[in-house]
């Protein structure tokens, strides 16, 4: 009886241990599983850390090929800037400029009216600022011509210092006091209309009393047609 006993203790001694065992070996290889898991997130971590670091060096590079690209092309676009405009004398070509004729200043006409002529001639033809400047000078004649004597040889290209010396020697008003003698002596001559020469006289009142408003302006311009106007009997 006792050794049936203890060969039964024996025998689910055995079995617990086995039991014991088998439960181990699974924890074991859980854990090893586990292990193995962890090993491949931080493997896939250092990989995309890598591909990280790729990437940003990549990116880095481009951004400097680009900004290198820009300054370049700004580089470009402020020498085409300075350039005079030349477009090919291809007669199906010229439609994309248009042509207007360029005009003359000799200082015998109003300073305003030719810088507002010249002004809308250099926005048709889309000059910069070093072209406009080399248009001005070509454009002087006579007493408008001698003004250059008097601006240094390093600013004939700047645009700002040719029309301020042309402004104080040519601008309106400076001839405010010319064209007031000249609307008092103001005579109808042989043959003229009396339209045309209320036209005239309109012309120089706006040149002498620019300042004046314009109900004093009319007074006066009336004042002087009527002064212009032609005795018969002489």
């Amino acid at each position: 009886m006792k050794e049936e006993m203890r060969k039964g203790q024996e025998e689910m001694k055995n079995q617990i241990q086995s039991h014991v065992e088998s439960k181990v070996g699974e924890i074991k290889d859980h854990v090893n599983s586990c292990i193995e898991k962890i090993e491949d997130v931080q493997s896939v971590k250092r990989e995309i850390g890598e591909v990280k670091g790729e990437v940003e060096r990549k990116i880095g590079e481009l951004k400097e090929k680009v900004q290198v690209k820009i300054v370049d092309l700004e580089k470009r676009l402020s020498e085409l800037e300075d350039r005079p405009i030349n477009f090919p004398a291809n007669p199906d070509l010229t439609y994309s400029r248009p042509t207007v004729k360029s005009l003359t200043f000799d200082g015998q006409t109003s300073w305003t009216v030719f810088k507002t002529q010249f002004d809308v001639v250099s926005s048709a033809n889309r000059w910069n600022n070093r072209v406009k400047a080399s248009q001005l000078l070509a454009s002087l004649r006579g007493s408008a011509a001698e003004v250059l004597q008097g601006i240094p040889s390093d600013k004939l290209t700047d645009l700002m210092t040719i029309e301020n010396a042309l402004e104080a020697r040519f601008g309106d008003s400076h001839l405010t006091h010319f064209y007031r003698t000249e609307l008092k002596t103001r005579r109808q001559k042989p043959g003229e209309s009396l339209q045309v020469l209320a036209v005239d006289v309109e012309r120089l009142m706006s040149l002498a009393y620019a300042e004046c408003p314009q109900d004093v302006r009319d007074s006066l311009a009336a004042q002087y047609f009527v002064d212009a106007i032609r005795d018969e009997d002489t």
